[in-house]
């Protein structure tokens, strides 16, 4: 257990298909040694890791292995769906977002076991909330069914809230478009940078869910039920989903971070255009002042009343006529000869 994990905190809700869910929150983990009663559901959220020994006696209570404990609390691993004995263990990944940004990606590990399910966060705060209100209606559907469809909802609810993630990438993207156009600066590459790399943390979070749930469909599980396995067929679809908007939303970055560097080797181009025209139009006029500023006692056009304001229009039409000779190329925003 990492030094500065939160300690625990447990919650509990059981129902069934009849009457009031009872929601507590369990002060001490030996309460949890009641037996539960067959006829219900119940669902135990542990969030934060931080005491040994609270660990060491829910995993006594439950029977989990000590191989499943250990892929629980050693944060982050890597997506998986794994029996352990008459236990079936389901690790993803859930991503948290505030109104503008995407905040973490946090694991949530979840045992499903007989008539009960755990699962483990390691810090507060989950997208579980839909779930608790609608084990709160005594007419919600989930009361109908048993445990292996709670881990379903969770699944299927920590996927979905993959889909506000996403959709605040593509406002970002859509922003960072334009603007790599009309203004391609130095903070707009750091954005895209940032960008890119949450797209990989994103990318590496989804991608791995894709095979733990198809795992669970393709694998017939005793645990998990005919009709809540077609149920993850929907969870798997939305993993490719996401995935495939992820990839898109790379090669998005890509193309732009493409795009950005086009044009700041155009920017560069054109100032550089520019000073060779300048530099070009100034090396015949300085041909011409160097010649007149040589200091030979005999040259004819010193002692002519019309040298100078002559050597000026001279310098003045050979400027206009490369000026000219540019524009007609195209070389200065003209659009040059067309053939």
């Amino acid at each position: 257990i990492s030094s500065d994990a939160l300690p625990p905190v447990i919650n509990l809700m059981r129902y069934s298909s009849q009457g009031p869910a009872i929601e507590r929150r369990i002060e001490n983990a030996t309460e949890l040694n009641e037996p539960f009663p067959e006829q219900t559901v119940t669902w135990i959220d542990i969030q934060g890791f931080g005491d040994h020994d609270v660990m060491k006696l829910i995993g006594e209570r439950f029977g989990l292995h000590p191989l499943m404990l250990e892929d629980v609390i050693n944060v982050p691993h890597r997506p998986k769906a794994e029996v352990y004995n008459d236990q079936l263990l389901l690790i993803i990944n859930m991503i948290l977002t505030s109104e503008e940004t995407i905040v973490e990606i946090e694991q949530v590990s979840i045992v499903l076991g007989k008539n009960y399910v755990i699962t483990f966060q390691d810090r507060p705060g989950d997208v579980l909330d839909p779930i608790r209100n609608r084990i709160r209606l005594e007419t919600a559907p989930i009361r109908q069914h048993q445990a292996d469809f709670l881990a379903y909802a969770i699944a299927d609810t920590i996927v979905d809230a993959y889909y506000p993630a996403l959709e605040l990438l593509g406002d970002k993207l859509e922003d960072l478009e334009e603007e790599v156009v009309a203004s391609p600066t130095t903070k707009l590459l750091h954005e895209l940078n940032r960008l890119k790399n949450r797209l990989v943390n994103f990318r590496r979070a989804v991608w791995p869910q894709r095979e733990a749930i198809n795992s669970l469909i393709r694998d017939h599980h005793l645990l998990v039920s005919e009709p809540v396995r077609i149920h993850f067929r929907d969870v798997y679809d939305h993993c490719v989903q996401t995935s495939e908007v992820v990839e898109m939303y790379r090669d998005m970055v890509t193309g732009m971070l493409n795009t950005y560097l086009t044009s700041i080797a155009n920017r560069t181009n054109d100032v550089m255009k520019v000073l060779t025209i300048v530099a070009t139009i100034f090396i015949p006029l300085t041909f011409i002042a160097g010649i007149y500023g040589m200091n030979f006692q005999h040259m004819p056009e010193l002692s002519t009343r019309w040298g100078y304001p002559i050597v000026w229009v001279v310098m003045l039409l050979i400027a206009g006529g490369m000026l000219y000779f540019f524009r007609k190329q195209g070389w200065l925003g003209g659009d040059g000869d067309e053939d």
